[in-house]
C-alpha cells in the first residue's frame, strides 16, 4: 500500500509519460488521474468523484477562457494584433530590433492574445526583419518567447484567470501585480539573456521571411488598442470602485469594441469561429487537468509538501511560485501548471497569511519557469513559427528558464515590498 501523495505523483508521472509518447494530453491526464486515485487505495467510485470535483472547481475558468476567445479572435481576424506589433517595431526601429519584437509579443499577450498565438503572429514580421539584418534565428525566437512570457503574467489569459479564480482575487489586481515584474523581465530578456545566446550558425535568410500585409491594409494602432483597453478598464472597475463585472462579460465586450473600432464588424462570425478554435483545445485540456487536480487535492500531497517546505521554513511567498514551477514542469504548460498549483495549494498558501492577489501572481509567475519543455505544445508551436529544427529548439530551454526565473524573483521581491 502506498500513500495517496505518492500515488498522485505516480499518476502525474504516467500522464507525462503518455504525453511524451504522443498520446492525447487530455486522455493522458484523465488516465493519470484515474491511476493516481486507484493506486492511492481509493475506490473507483471515490476516484471518479474526486475527478469530477476537480473539473467542477475549474468550470468557471473554462467559461471565462471560452469568453476570452472573442477578444483573441477579434484581435487576430481584424488585423489589430498585426497592427499593434507592426506599430511597435516601426517606432523602435532596427537598432532596438530585439526590444521591439519582445515588446510587441508582450503587448499582444498582455491584451489577451494567447501566448503561442502571439509568437506566431509576430514571427513573420520578425523573420522579415531578421533576414534583412542577418540576425540569429535562436536570438530572434528567444526575444519573442521572452516577451510572451512577460505579457502572459499581466494578461487576461487562462493562466491568470485560473490563478485569480482559485485564490479568490480580482483578476485586474492580479494583472496589475505582475506589471513591474513583467517590465523587469522584458529588460533582462532583451539586454542580458538574449545576448548570452551567442550564435552565428543559424542566421535568417530571405527564404525564411513570409509576406506581411502592407501597413495600409491594417487598422490604426489606437483603433487596434480600443478593444483591449476597454476590457482592461471594465476589469479595473472592481479594484477601483467596487463594481464587479466578470471577465465572462468584459472580454467579449473588448472583442466587440475591437471589431467596431477597426471597422471589421462583418468579420464577427469569422472572429468568433477563430477564437473558439484556439480556446476550445485549452478548455478541453483544462478538463483533463481538472481531473488530475482533483485527485491531487484529495490526496495528502498538500500536507507532505507543506510539511517539507515547513521543515525548511519556507513561507507562502516561496511556496506559491515553487508550486507553480513544479506543476508547470510536470505539464509543460503555464495554464495547466497554474491550474493544478492554485487548485491544490491556494488554501494552504493563503493560510500562511499571503494575500490572495500575491498568491495568484506568484503562482502565475512560477508557472512560466518550465512551461516550455518538449512534452508540451508551446515548445513545438514556437519552433514551427520560425522554422527551427528540434535540436536548435532544445538549446533555448535554459535561456527561457532564466526568463521565467527573472519573472519569479521579481514577483517575490515585489510581494515583499508591496504586500
Amino acid at each position: 500500500m502506498i500513500s495517496s501523495s505518492l500515488a498522485a505523483v505516480l499518476g502525474l508521472a504516467l500522464a507525462i509519460f503518455l504525453i511524451i509518447k504522443k498520446v492525447s494530453p487530455v486522455y493522458s491526464l484523465v488516465l493519470g488521474a484515474l491511476a493516481g486515485g486507484l493506486l492511492g487505495s481509493a475506490s473507483l467510485v471515490q476516484t471518479i468523484s474526486d475527478m469530477f470535483d476537480g473539473v467542477k472547481s475549474i468550470t468557471p475558468a473554462v467559461l471565462r477562457i471560452i469568453a476570452a476567445g472573442v477578444l483573441s479572435g477579434a484581435l487576430i481576424k481584424s488585423g489589430a494584433a498585426e497592427s499593434i506589433s507592426e506599430s511597435i517595431i516601426k517606432r523602435l526601429g532596427s537598432r532596438f530590433v530585439f526590444l521591439s519584437l519582445a515588446l510587441a509579443t508582450m503587448i499582444l499577450c498582455a491584451v489577451g492574445v494567447f501566448v503561442d498565438v502571439a509568437v506566431i503572429t509576430v514571427a513573420p514580421i520578425a523573420l522579415s526583419l531578421a533576414s534583412r539584418l542577418r540576425l540569429s534565428r535562436s536570438q530572434l525566437l528567444l526575444a519573442l518567447i521572452g516577451g510572451g512570457k512577460c505579457g502572459n503574467i499581466i494578461s487576461p489569459n487562462p493562466n491568470t484567470i485560473i490563478a485569480a479564480e482559485n485564490y479568490d482575487a480580482p483578476l485586474a489586481s492580479v494583472m496589475a501585480a505582475g506589471m513591474l515584474p513583467a517590465l523587469v523581465g522584458l529588460f533582462v530578456t532583451v539586454f542580458l539573456i538574449v545576448p548570452l545566446l551567442r550564435t552565428r550558425t543559424d542566421i535568417c535568410t530571405s527564404d525564411d521571411s513570409s509576406a506581411v500585409k502592407s501597413a495600409s491594409s491594417l487598422p490604426s494602432f489606437w483603433a487596434s488598442m480600443a478593444g483591449p483597453l476597454s476590457a482592461v478598464l471594465i476589469l479595473a472597475l472592481r479594484p477601483l470602485f467596487g463594481i464587479v463585472i466578470d471577465p465572462l462579460v468584459a472580454l467579449p465586450v473588448g472583442g466587440l469594441v475591437t471589431l467596431l473600432a477597426t471597422g471589421s464588424v462583418r468579420k464577427i462570425r469569422e472572429s468568433l469561429d477563430y477564437g473558439l478554435s484556439k480556446m476550445a483545445p485549452v478548455a478541453v485540456l483544462l478538463i483533463g487537468t481538472g481531473t488530475l487536480a482533483g485527485v491531487i487535492a484529495a490526496s495528502d500531497m498538500k500536507d507532505v509538501v507543506i510539511g517539507w517546505l515547513g521543515h525548511w521554513n519556507v513561507s507562502g511567498t516561496l511556496m506559491a511560485p515553487l508550486s507553480g514551477a513544479l506543476m508547470c514542469a510536470a505539464t509543460a504548460s503555464t495554464t495547466a501548471g497554474a491550474t493544478i498549483a492554485s487548485a491544490s495549494f491556494a488554501d494552504a498558501i493563503s493560510a500562511t497569511g499571503l494575500a490572495g492577489v500575491w498568491g495568484a501572481a506568484l503562482t502565475n509567475s512560477g508557472a512560466t519557469v518550465l512551461d516550455h519543455l518538449p512534452h508540451g505544445s508551446f515548445f513545438h508551436a514556437t519552433a514551427g513559427s520560425v522554422y527551427m529544427p528540434f535540436k536548435e529548439r532544445l538549446r533555448l530551454i535554459p535561456f527561457e528558464s532564466l526568463v521565467g526565473l527573472t519573472l519569479t524573483l521579481s514577483s517575490i521581491l515585489c510581494s515583499l515590498v508591496f504586500a
